[in-house]
């Protein structure tokens, strides 16, 4: 009998790729950045996409990855086992280890065989790059100390090296660059061949990391430790590019005793605007005619405490060009960020006559920045706004005050996200299991996430545990993790929810029992996804309704009805 060619393919999702393939998320996404010929999605949405599983087995088969044994996610192991959380301190012994010198908590004999032969087989350069990137990964996942990602990389990346004057960029010369609050080096290392870098961080051992990485690299970089702001390690610096996501929300940045200051050009910044003394150390650091580019809050745009240095930075002609980024940016929260370009006048230059507001906050998280064209807005996405429009009581830099949506055809476009909204419905209602009444107490015996990741059963990189044998179903786990009560141990004094692998259990259960417990948890799962795909779509079709029916694209219904019957009415009496 001849296949039914019509039948849908098999598909999968990243997270079924890691474990096909016996490595982490990180390094699922790593393929997709790194590798053209890797399949590209075939459904799903953008925040989740499917891969067909055919191509998925086809292109693993062709890297050889397919029965791989993975030494980098054993590597990672020891390291959590022996580190716990502090990855920092481990990426730091690491580097020691690498370089051959001595560390305060020095690697233990498995991870040291382990990363000798790793070395040994890829390098220290590629090799610490991925150790980094699960760093970054799993801080993201367990709400750690704030990290730049990657991701926010590579869009710094995009608008400092772009010639496109829409990215706020020039073809000047980048002879230097500068980052006040470099963290591990993640935006000082950013792709501006050779550069001389200068970074000061606050925390000594996050600063030996960008030095290492720096190193590892080849780019010479001088990193200094201490707090930019109070004890600035490199006065006389004027650098030709300078790049900060510094820290946000910081009450006590040392106003009081930096009053005087001499960089405060613009105004002496608010106790509550910590991110306007950034912008402004930033700037004063900066060398005629250069860039400065800085990751901000989006509140930061029109909280009133900073109108007049904001009015200040927009009188002057300093601001370039303000994008509005999408959520999920940022390792320490999911809302959306702002990226400031200024721009430090040389002698000679004319006065600018706009500043451009680029408003890519809808675009897609997971591939945006993968290349220039990635960064490219499309015209409706820009608006180039003189001065005196910005000049208001508000002083508001928020690019989506001034981008208008273009939407061609209101009738047709709200129609079709109407009869989506209803196919939404009908879809969340599929998913969403009938759950039978329970006894109430589940008799079995209770099993702790950490012996069980002790014991090489579960992995803990990437945003969620993944299981790593067939004997425990990766969404049984995941949904007994989100009990009340593992929720109430996880959740920190701050409110920060950060899973609690010592005291997170669970029940034992034989693996069809497990399975049936994953087919209820992959549901809702399924289900919150989809509601949350809803949630936008329904954010999209009210805009979309409030801005056609205030521009007159759209009618009420009862304005339609009345105009259809005056219409007949009409015919009647010429009739």
């Amino acid at each position: 009998m001849a296949a039914d060619e019509s039948a849908p393919a098999a598909v999968v999702t990243a997270a079924e790729i890691a474990r096909l393939a016996r490595v982490t998320r990180a390094a699922v996404s790593n393929w997709r950045r790194r590798h053209p010929d890797f399949p590209r999605p075939a459904a799903g949405s953008a925040t989740s996409p499917l891969f067909a599983l055919a191509e998925v087995q086809q292109w693993l088969d062709r890297q050889g990855k397919a029965r791989e044994p993975s030494a980098e996610v054993d590597l990672w192991h020891e390291l959590r086992a022996q580190y716990g959380d502090d990855l920092l301190t481990a990426l730091g012994a690491v580097s020691a280890q690498l370089l051959g010198t001595a560390a305060e908590q020095p690697l233990a004999e498995p991870a040291v065989t382990a990363l000798t032969a790793l070395s040994t087989e890829r390098g220290a350069h590629a090799l610490y790059a991925d150790l980094v990137e699960r760093c970054i990964a799993s801080t993201t996942r367990s709400g750690g100390e704030p990290m730049t990602t990657l991701a926010l990389e590579r869009i710094v990346s995009v608008f400092t090296g772009a010639t496109d004057d829409a990215a706020g960029a020039s073809d000047r010369t980048i002879g230097t660059v500068y980052d006040p609050a470099c963290g591990i080096g993640t935006l000082l290392l950013t792709a501006v061949p050779g550069a001389h870098r200068y970074g000061q961080e606050l925390n000594p051992a996050t600063a030996a990391i960008a030095e290492f990485r720096a190193r590892l690299d080849g780019r010479a970089a001088t990193v200094a430790c201490g707090d930019s702001l109070r004890k600035d390690a490199f006065p006389d610096l004027r650098a030709d590019l300078v790049v900060c996501d510094p820290p946000v929300g910081v009450a006590d940045w040392g106003r009081d005793d930096l009053l005087l200051d001499p960089r405060w050009e613009l105004g002496v910044p608010p106790r509550s605007e910590s991110e306007l003394a950034w912008v402004q150390h930033c700037y004063a650091h900066t060398a005629p005619g250069g860039r400065a580019l800085l990751v901000l809050p989006s509140s930061v745009a029109y909280r009133r405490a900073g109108r007049r240095i904001r009015a200040e930075l927009v009188r002057r002609g300093l601001l370039a060009s303000v994008v509005a980024l999408p959520p999920g940016l940022m390792s320490s929260h999911s809302q959306s960020v702002h990226l400031w370009i200024l721009r430090r006048p040389a002698q000679g230059d004319p006065a600018p006559t706009h500043i451009r507001m680029i408003d890519l906050s809808t675009a897609d998280p997971d591939s945006i920045g993968i290349g220039v064209k990635d960064c490219a807005p499309t015209p409706e996405q820009i608006a180039d706004v003189p001065p005196v429009d910005i000049l208001d009581d508000d002083v508001d830099l928020s690019p989506g005050r001034y981008v208008t949506a273009h939407h061609g055809d209101y009738p047709v476009e709200y129609a079709a996200l109407r009869d989506r909204i209803q196919n939404l419905a009908r879809d969340l209602l599929d998913l969403l299991p009938e759950l039978p009444a329970g006894p109430g107490l589940i008799e079995a015996a209770p099993m702790g996430l950490g012996d069980l990741v002790r014991g090489g059963l579960v992995d803990l990189d990437g945003t969620e545990p993944t299981s790593r044998t067939d004997q425990l179903d990766t969404d049984y786990l995941r949904g007994f993790l989100r009990s009340a009560t593992n929720t109430r141990r996880s959740t920190t004094a701050s409110g920060t929810l950060r899973l609690n692998a010592s005291g997170a259990q669970l029940p034992q259960m034989d693996i069809g029992r497990q399975r049936e417990y994953g087919e209820a948890f992959r549901r809702l799962a399924a289900f919150e996804e989809l509601l949350r795909e809803a949630a936008a779509i329904g954010d999209r079709v009210g805009a979309l309704a409030y801005d056609g029916l205030t521009k007159g694209a759209l009618l009420p219904p009862s304005a339609t009805s009345a105009s259809s019957g005056k219409s007949e009415s009409q015919e009647a009496q010429d009739q």
